[in-house]
């Protein structure tokens, strides 16, 4: 198949690419499995080239990493700039420029009117791990609540935190302690009531000894859940009335994918503590935590850090990313892309009943896949075939949710109309072939 973008050249996948495959079983651990088929040998944008010349249109953005698309001028130079000059010292060992640049950006584009301030990690499950550690220590409190299908990491405290268990928790216990899980109020699949949570709060944990309830305002590795409207406002005053710190997980929702730098903007409710990574850097490892600057006043010297944390290089394409979000009008953008594809979706909603829902903010969309509307079963089955049939015509396109079912969009926002509908053109093609069966 070819088109405007993609350009397939090969069976996919081709002879190059299988041969690294082959040196990958043998060499790379196991566990590591891998979505395309194929090894990547350049991208730009929103389009990867494998090493066998084929080009694809690529919908995960690095599993969200790239608003800002493959290796963007701006930040390429940044980096070559930054290496010739120095790569490391550590930031408490010999500060740097870069480090603070960055930071005061984030504190002042966090939202609410209280100062703020950043800490720098390197990974989004670091992020998550500081903040807990950071609302513990300023509370005096333990417990941490956090919801159902919630993705917070792979670490020992964070994959506790995770709720899928497979693959990311299974056999891999005894778990962290002090973390309470409750329902999410979700209008596709519960509908619970604000009422009915509180009660089940209550009945779990006593307020008086959470430290932090922490939350995705739009759960991503969950399935692109937005929560009910009315939750986060109400989330808020509940952890302003009981001393608890309310901490946003934007590590994929952040960074302009909703239309909104933060997701949480959109309810107008200002978080004690945001994490945020991924798009942060355009992959490169870099992770903040921006929070209240009367939170991080209790904290004691050196309590928290770590010895690559803020790298030079990665703070370097940290300012660049923002400078393209705001140049670019990428915030707009993702609006745009947002409206392109509820419309698109909402049409193949209408002509294939294996499409339950459709959701997301901005351009973060995803759709439901299910065997039925009535029974809402999740069609786990469907949603691979879809996925796979996508990467054999050209296009990259992501899945999530609990079950599996869910296919959803994390593409750089500055992808062409062109692009996306070749894309979303594919993609129609594959679910038309699932629900044929």
């Amino acid at each position: 198949m070819s088109g405007r973008s993609i350009l397939i050249k090969t069976e996919i996948p081709g002879p190059k690419s299988r041969e690294i495959s082959l040196r990958k079983e043998r060499y790379v651990a196991s566990a590591f499995e891998t979505l395309a088929p194929f090894y990547i040998a350049e991208g730009k944008g929103a389009l990867v080239k494998d090493v066998d010349g084929n080009q694809f249109i690529d919908f995960t953005g690095g599993w969200g990493c790239l608003v800002v698309g493959h290796t963007p001028e701006p930040v390429v130079r940044a980096i070559r700039d930054q290496a010739g000059k120095f790569t490391h010292t550590d930031f408490t060992a010999i500060p740097y420029d870069c480090f603070v640049t960055l930071a005061e950006r984030l504190a002042r584009l966090a939202p609410g009117p209280s100062p703020k301030q950043t800490a720098f990690f390197n990974s989004g499950a670091e992020a998550i791990e500081n903040a807990v550690k950071i609302a513990r220590r300023h509370t005096r409190r333990g417990g941490i609540v956090v919801f159902e299908n919630a993705f917070h990491g792979r670490t020992l405290l964070t994959m506790t935190m995770t709720h899928k268990c497979r693959p990311y928790k299974s056999g891999f216990g005894p778990f962290a302690p002090d973390i309470y899980r409750l329902p999410l109020p979700n209008p596709y699949r519960n509908n619970m009531g604000i009422e009915e949570f509180e009660r089940a709060f209550m009945a779990l944990v006593d307020p008086e000894q959470v430290a932090a309830v922490v939350i995705e305002p739009l759960q991503g590795e969950g399935g692109f859940i937005v929560p009910q409207d009315g939750f986060l406002e109400y989330l808020r005053e509940f952890t302003t009335e009981h001393g608890i710190l309310f901490v946003a997980d934007e590590i994929q929702c952040g960074f302009g994918r909703t239309g909104k730098f933060f997701a949480i903007e959109h309810v107008g409710v200002e978080p004690d503590l945001i994490a945020v990574a991924k798009s942060i850097a355009v992959g490169i490892p870099l992770s903040a935590v921006i929070g209240k600057k009367e939170i991080y006043d209790t904290l004691p010297g050196s309590s928290i850090g770590g010895t690559y944390v803020g790298n030079p290089i990665a703070c370097r394409a940290g300012i660049e990313v923002l400078n393209i979000i705001e140049e670019q009008k990428l915030l707009e953008r993702a609006v745009a892309i947002g409206k392109i594809l509820r419309k698109k979706f909402g049409e193949m909603q209408k002509k294939y009943p294996v499409v339950g829902d459709v959701r997301g903010l901005g351009a973060m969309v995803g759709m439901e896949l299910v065997k039925d509307r009535g029974s809402k079963v999740p069609a786990k089955a469907e949603c691979s075939a879809v996925v796979q049939e996508c990467l054999k015509n050209g296009l990259v396109m992501p899945s999530a949710g609990i079950y599996g079912n869910v296919l959803r969009v994390l593409v750089a926002l500055v992808i062409t109309d062109e692009q996306l509908n070749e894309g979303l053109d594919v993609l129609e093609a594959a679910i038309g072939k699932a629900a044929k069966g």
